[in-house]
């Protein structure tokens, strides 16, 4: 600020001598006419002194004037000065980046506190006349420099002023920080560079980059990532380097989340995910695609060798227990392999068959792996086409129930009706219910088919004796939908059949003592006052616990228990040790797959209250329904002389067998 105020203090100095002078000067001429007169003797000498006295004093007092006036405007246009100069500066060192002008001799013109805080310079650099060179060294010093010697970022930012240009700049100082540099250049040679510390935004991108392609919960690669990696990998294996895809699921995962809680869940995830990057070598990706789905790339490995031992550690290290959250948690892991360039070199066929390899592995029961091999796009092809058929299947009414009756096997009447599902194909013919229900529960049409099927069958049952039940299957997949309970109440209110003549069947697949939700719905279904039974008792490995899990009205026994009844002494052991736990309990013994009189007989010495089975009758469209209850004295004139095709007359005969 001093060396703003030294040229105005000088122009004052100026200015007052100037004026004094111009009045003297003024005054002067005066004195001379005066005396010029005088000597020619002039009579107006004498007045003409006097003019030049009062004209004298005149040019002194005008200089006083032009000083005072001259010395106004001069306070003015320093305050001015003084005004923007203090503006400059407090715009120059309140800016957020620093600032530097050099000159065209790389010397310092002006820089403000910014910078040299940035730098971590001293004030004494600052001054204007100080080198490029200077502040480099003090740079250098300081450690606020580049990774890169003195002599080479010298060069560099020296070559920017060479060229004469404006250049955008991001430099990593070797401290972490990371400042962006904005040089423009300027007629003289010199130039004007802004320094802009972006450490935190580059940090941010930084974080933004790696949630794009990392799962915010396990840390791992997400689905964007991999698919970059997988990529750049197939380019790899197309000059004839193996590559390995791997996917992998979680088995039973859903039960721990919805008996757990999905914190419990979480930590399962991370978990799960550090066993599978401890199953893996340095080089090779883990992925989490999403919910309880990973992906692994194996890479530069011996194939298919390398991969058959992967998914086989994988399993194995999955299948160990888990202790989450003060709880033992017990999965498996599913697994399909695909290899490149044998299976194919493009990423989305490549992705395709691993799911198509992890589709089989879980099919053949889960806790394994499975190769990708031609036929599975074959068969998907087929599931693709059969699932197109069967939307359209209920619209076009191909698909039908038949109904089998379960009967008392001490009087041989009948007491219900099972509701079975049959569809018959325009092309394929008649397709089982084992082939398309599997179909319908992964598409997610087993909702509305199973809700059509308990309309169905509840309007075709008022259409019975009064004391002839309906019983109906219900999927696992029904209880995961929410709907369940709304829609068997709106099939007993629209047909108007009393809910005590409805069995609703379902098997330990609808897991209880796992998943609290499922037991909730089933207690709302008994709220409604139907029946429900336990289905295929026997098969499972918790039979036993799920009858202290809820009130069954019915057991039906597996028929792979019936089937040896009569000449296995395990099987007949244990259908009379069920059938005497079901009294005690309270709950009727249903025997299925019946397939001859000595099995009838023999289960029903043995404690068995009903059976179902092709000895009494397969399954028959419902226009025949009347004809099976001949035999036990409900009237069906229409069938008494002509009963159907596939009737038995076992049915109407009591003791028979």
């Amino acid at each position: 600020m001093k060396k703003s105020i030294v040229p105005f203090s000088a122009l004052r100095l100026v200015i007052g001598l100037g004026s004094l002078l111009a009045g003297l000067a003024f005054s002067g001429l005066m004195l001379l006419a005066y005396a010029l007169v005088r000597q020619a003797g002039d009579a107006r000498a004498l007045s003409l002194g006097a003019m030049g006295a009062l004209c004298m004093l005149a040019g002194l007092g005008l200089a006083a004037l032009m000083r005072s006036v001259s010395l106004r405007l001069l306070d003015r246009m320093m305050a001015e000065q003084k005004a923007e100069s203090l503006r400059f500066h407090t715009a120059l060192n309140h800016m957020s980046q620093g600032l530097c002008f050099f000159n065209g001799s790389h010397r310092l013109i002006v820089c403000n506190d910014r910078f040299t805080d940035m730098y971590g310079l001293s004030r004494d650099l600052a001054k204007p006349g100080t080198t490029l060179l200077d502040i480099v060294d003090a740079r250098f010093n300081a450690g606020t420099f580049p990774d890169m010697s003195r002599e080479a970022y010298l060069k560099w930012r020296l070559s920017i002023a060479i060229a004469n240009k404006s250049t955008q700049s991001v430099v990593q100082l070797k401290d972490g920080r990371t400042f962006a540099i904005h040089h423009e250049p300027m007629p003289d040679g010199g130039w004007v560079a802004t320094h802009e510390d972006v450490s935190e935004w580059q940090r941010a991108q930084a974080q933004i980059e790696r949630m794009a392609r990392h799962d915010a919960l396990t840390g791992l690669p997400n689905r964007v990532l991999f698919r970059e990696r997988l990529n750049e990998a197939v380019g790899c294996s197309s000059t004839g380097e193996a590559l390995a895809v791997l996917c992998i699921d979680l088995d039973r995962f859903k039960a721990v989340n919805d008996t757990l809680g999905h914190p419990v869940g979480d930590q399962l995830l991370r978990a799960a995910a550090q066993r599978l990057c401890e199953c893996v070598r340095q080089g090779d990706l883990v992925a989490r695609l999403g919910g309880d789905e990973f992906a692994i790339i194996q890479a530069a490995a011996a194939q298919p060798a390398a991969s058959k031992a992967l998914a086989e550690r994988l399993v194995r290290m999955i299948a160990a227990p888990f202790e989450i959250a003060g709880h033992q948690v017990v999965v498996g892991a599913s697994v399909g392999v695909v290899l490149s360039p044998h299976d194919g070199l493009d990423p989305d066929d490549l992705l395709k068959r691993a799911d198509l390899a992890l589709y089989d592995a879980k099919s053949a029961g889960r806790g394994t792996h499975s190769f990708f091999l031609p036929h599975m796009d074959e068969q998907a092809l087929g599931r693709r086409e059969l699932e197109i058929d069967l939307r359209l299947a209920v619209e076009r009414g191909q698909i039908d129930i038949h109904y089998q009756p379960i009967v008392d096997v001490h009087t041989r009447r009948v007491l219900a009706f099972e509701a079975l599902l049959r569809w018959h194909h325009p092309v394929r013919g008649m397709v089982m219910p084992d082939v398309f229900i599997p179909l319908a529960e992964e598409t997610g049409l087993i909702e509305p088919l199973g809700e059509w099927v308990l309309q169905r069958a509840f309007a075709e049952a008022m259409k019975w004796p009064s004391q002839v039940s309906v019983a109906v299957n219900l999927s696992p997949m029904q209880f995961r939908g929410g709907d369940l309970v709304r829609a068997v109440n709106a099939a007993l209110q629209s047909s108007g059949l009393p809910a005590g003549r409805v069995e609703l069947e379902i098997t330990e697949s609808v897991r209880l003592a796992e998943d609290s939700i499922n037991l909730n719905i089933l207690r709302a279904l008994h709220a409604l006052q139907v029946r429900i039974c336990l289905d295929d008792f026997g098969v499972g490995y918790s039979s036993l616990s799920y009858l202290r899990s809820f009130p069954f009205k019915k057991i039906k026994i597996d028929r792979s228990f019936v089937r040896d009844v009569v000449g296995n002494a395990e099987a007949a052991a244990i259908i009379q040790a069920i059938a005497t736990l079901g009294n005690s309990l309270s709950m009727s013994i249903t025997a299925e797959g019946v397939e001859d009189p000595a099995q009838l007989e023999r289960l029903r010495e043995l404690g068995c209250d009903e059976a179902q089975g092709y000895y009494l009758s397969r399954p028959r469209p419902a226009a025949e329904v009347p004809a099976m209850l001949v035999g036990c004295g409900h009237p069906a004139p229409e069938y008494r002389r002509h009963p159907p095709s596939g009737y038995s007359a076992a049915l109407g005969r009591p003791g028979a067998g």
